[in-house]
């Protein structure tokens, strides 16, 4: 997902006038649109599923921290201690 810097940055009153156009290409392309106010980025618009792989990156991000930190604080348990609990527990 790079950016086409001449398509992908639109000022608000383009993507007003021009919205389906805009859903069609993102769509499309799989390319999010920077939207500008005032000559400032302020938005973004994007396809679902890109915003889904992103919500997904950002909780496996969320899970490896919350490992790193069971790792610091020698919160862990071998993978054979673990089977064995779960094998005591559920069969």
């Amino acid at each position: 997902m790079s950016i086409n810097l001449k398509e992908d940055i639109k000022p608000i009153s383009y993507i007003k006038t021009n919205a389906a156009d805009m859903m069609k290409y993102i769509n499309e392309n799989h390319n999010p649109i920077i939207i500008t106010q005032n000559g400032e980025a302020k938005g973004v618009l994007m396809d679902i599923e890109s915003y889904q792989e992103i919500k997904d990156a950002f909780a496996l991000v969320g899970i490896i921290q919350l490992a790193e930190d069971d790792i610091k604080k020698d919160q862990v348990q071998s993978a054979d201690e673990v089977f064995t609990e779960l094998e005591r527990k559920y069969f």
